[in-house]
């Protein structure tokens, strides 16, 4: 099962397009996070009917997950805490999303909502706790924000990773936790896109102007995981000990290759004539 997971796109169509192109060579698209961007000038209603749009089409060619991140929020439940509404209507679009989990072959996939008050951290804790009775070998965990004091929650100063993430992550033991959430971690001194805690490996892939998004692919049976920025590649040995820095990608395989031709939509359309 190969996953290409995104996070952070805050709103740029020219990454969604991209996804859109790139989701039928994968198994599974992970979104973790943050697809609104609340510093748009566009107004916050408008995001959420387009990238709703984007969310159907990929639903239509492969399988989706997608978390909330704290850009997502559009509403307050009935105790004050901010909610992402939106996000829970896209479950009628066959997409996994806050608050489910799902077995894909041997793999259970949790999606975590972003949490802004004891409420709804209630429920996640309730949702890992009911998710972890039966689960199988590989269990990864879709969480916005990466744990804190790790170099995927490094941000040049101080850390901003979520600690009551780390705690959970001891307890459960989870395969992976693939987040998203702090924008310059994975380009910056002293960070990283990948790391261990415990015996879990934790992503964050950062966030990168332009077309592509900054992406990565695990490969979950093969054991393989992939950073693909605009520049320099790299991935690890998920059955290996951690190592850094991370190899460079020099023999890419096919799929990497073919996802370099992907047709770009914007250059199919016919430019508007001018006056």
């Amino acid at each position: 099962m190969r996953c290409l997971v995104v996070a952070d796109l805050h709103y740029s169509l020219p990454q969604f397009d991209w996804l859109l192109s790139a989701a039928p060579h994968f198994d599974v698209v992970i979104f973790a996070g943050d697809a609104l961007d609340i510093g748009s000038a566009v107004d916050f209603r408008a995001q959420i009917v387009v990238v709703k749009k984007y969310l159907s089409m990929l639903s239509g060619v492969t399988k989706v997950i997608l978390c909330s991140g704290n850009h997502d929020l559009d509403e307050r439940n009935a105790e004050g805490e901010k909610i992402s509404r939106w996000i829970g209507e896209v479950r009628e679009l066959g997409i996994a999303c806050d608050g489910d989990s799902l077995t894909i072959g041997d793999t259970l996939f949790t999606v975590c909502p972003w949490w802004d008050g004891p409420l709804v951290k209630a429920r996640l804790e309730a949702q890992l706790r009911d998710a972890a009775l039966g689960r199988p070998k590989r269990w990864v965990w879709v969480h916005h924000a990466p744990p804190a004091d790790s170099p995927t929650s490094w941000g040049g100063k101080r850390f901003f990773g979520d600690v009551e993430l780390v705690q959970w992550i001891r307890q459960y033991q989870p395969t992976m936790v693939i987040s998203g959430h702090v924008h310059q971690s994975t380009f910056i001194p002293d960070g990283s896109w990948f790391d261990q805690v415990g015996g879990t490996w934790v992503f964050n892939g950062g966030l990168q102007a332009g077309r592509p998004p900054v992406y990565m692919v695990i490969d979950i049976d093969a054991g393989s995981a992939f950073w693909l920025p605009i520049g320099d590649k790299q991935y690890i040995d998920l059955n290996a000990p951690l190592q850094r820095p991370a190899a460079a990608i020099g023999d890419p395989p096919a799929w990497l290759t073919s996802l370099g031709r992907i047709a770009d939509p914007n250059l199919a359309r016919r430019l508007a004539a001018a006056g």
